[in-house]
Order: C-alpha cells, then structure tokens, then sequence
C-alpha cells in the first residue's frame, strides 16, 4: 500500500474558546483529486493552511509524503516544502514583478539555477499553462483574471511539485474561462500526476475535475468518496449543498 501524501490524524483547531475541528482525521492517496467543500466558516481555509505548514493544529500530527510537516530539522522542512505548490484563490502575484519574474521567483530562491536555466523553465511554464513567450513582459496590473490565474498556476508549478493545493480555483471567473481553467488543471494533473486538494464551493469545478469530494461539517470530515458516494449520505449539509445547485441550474 502506497503511503498517503496527505496524512492528517486526531486533529484539533482552536481559537481560544472556539473549536474549529475536533478529532479530524483526512487521508489522501498519490494521483488522487480530491476537493474539499463545506458550509462557511467550517474551516475549509484553516485546513488548507495547516497542509500548508501556516498554521499548527491545537492538537494532531500532519504528515505530508511520511515525513512530520512540523520536524524541526529544517532541511526536513525545506524539502517538504518544495514538494508542494499552492494557488491562491486570487492568484497572489507580486505586483511589481513581471509575469516572467512571478514565475522565477521560485525558481531563484534554489539558490542553484543560472538564468539561462530559469529562462528555459519559466518558458516552459507558460507554454503548459498556454501563455505565449510574448506574456512574460506583461505586469500582473495588465493581466485578466483568467490569465491571473494561469500565471499563479505556472508560478505554483515552477518546482514541479508532487502536491498542488488550490484555494477556489475557478473564483471571479466567468463560466467559460472556468470551465477552460478546470480542463487545463485536468490535463495537467493527467500528464504530469501530481495530487490534487482544493477547497471549492463550485459543483461545476468538482464534475468538471470528475475528482472525489471530502466534507467538511461538524468540526470533521464528515464522509470522503466519490460525488456519487457523497451525494447518497442522507444528511443535512450534504442536501443544502446539492440542493443548491440544483436550484441555481434550474433557474
């Protein structure tokens, strides 16, 4: 059996007197594509950062590719942390970079790459995101917020990472730019087979993926499986959240 990239077990958050998860266990297989949904204010976000290494649960163990996120050997914790990539939800580029140097940041933070080889990569980058040479002047301030997105997308893969997290992937953007997004998130994930975790709340981006469906409600995943598996759970949370977009598909 393969070890789990993602292996969350008895975590607990907690702001003071409020508990944000109790006991939450979260498990996620090499390849897969999982997309983490839940009601506001389940702690969707404060999940993500604990993957992340932001935040440190009150209580639990996070352990990314075997290895404890929280060792304190920090070549440990450097390596970990190059195996991941992470979109943020409104692409958090630097706005006085250029798009080739959002995209090199990365890449000169090795420490190790000449420019030469940094050219090469962040063209490279832009090609598998489907930007041309020609976009890599351009200033954040020029961009639309479709191609935001594609250029966060090629900063968060200039590491090659095994692990792509993404914060509302699809968010402000219209339904074709979306659904165009989704299936280059696909193909990518397909050719390359990173393992995939978003926080979503778009049903759309979930089909559009064809990925399982993890729920958070009640301070815990409250059932991790496929859409068809989710949706057969008679429960609250899961009939709100389907049942709204069936009504906004109808309307």
């Amino acid at each position: 059996m393969q070890m789990p990239v993602i292996d969350m077990q008895g975590i607990w958050s907690q702001y003071r007197e409020v508990v944000i998860h109790k006991d939450l266990s979260f498990q996620v297989q090499p390849g897969e594509v999982v997309s983490l949904v839940g009601g506001s204010g389940s702690g969707k976000t404060t999940l993500l950062r604990e993957i992340l290494g932001l935040l440190r649960p009150t209580r639990g163990s996070v352990r990314l590719f075997g290895t404890d996120l929280h060792d304190p050997d920090p070549i440990r914790q450097r390596d970990i942390r190059r195996r991941l990539g992470m979109l943020f939800q409104q692409g958090a580029l630097f706005s006085a970079l250029s798009v080739y140097d959002n995209i090199a940041f990365p890449l000169r933070e090795l420490r190790f790459l000449d420019e030469d080889w940094i050219r090469e990569l962040v063209l490279l980058k832009l090609a598998m995101v489907e930007l041309e040479p020609k976009h890599a002047a351009l200033m954040p301030a020029e961009l639309s917020g479709g191609m935001i997105k594609r250029v966060a997308l090629a900063r968060a893969l200039a590491l090659e990472p095994e692990l792509l997290l993404l914060d509302e992937p699809t968010a402000g953007l219209d339904p074709v730019r979306s659904q165009n997004f989704v299936q280059l998130i696909k193909e990518l994930q397909r050719a390359i087979g990173f393992t995939v975790v978003l926080v979503t709340h778009d049903i759309d981006t979930i089909y559009g993926l064809g990925s399982d469906v993890a729920v958070l409600a009640e301070q815990r995943i409250l059932i991790q499986g496929s859409l068809d598996q989710v949706v057969a759970l008679d429960h609250p949370v899961i009939h709100q959240f389907f049942e709204n977009h069936r009504n906004r598909s109808a309307a």
